[in-house]
């Protein structure tokens, strides 16, 4: 499981996907999330601009981040 540590009170999810390394541009990311790609806690997330939280789970190309 891969940790980000937030800085702030929020990441956006699109900013996230990029920090982490599982998408080069924005443009990726949002493709990524539009295609279902992405789950947060469980739950199928599509928003390309959701607020994650401390303790959020994203789920990725099989791989989990917690929002620490």
């Amino acid at each position: 499981m891969l940790e980000f540590e937030l800085k702030s009170e929020h990441i956006e999810l699109v900013k996230l996907l990029k920090v982490m390394g599982f998408a080069p541009t924005g443009g990726h990311a949002k493709i990524m999330i539009e295609n279902g790609g992405i789950i947060r806690n469980g739950e199928q997330e599509l928003r390309k601009r959701a607020k994650l939280l401390v303790g959020d789970v994203i789920e990725v190309e099989g791989e989990k981040i917690i929002i620490k």
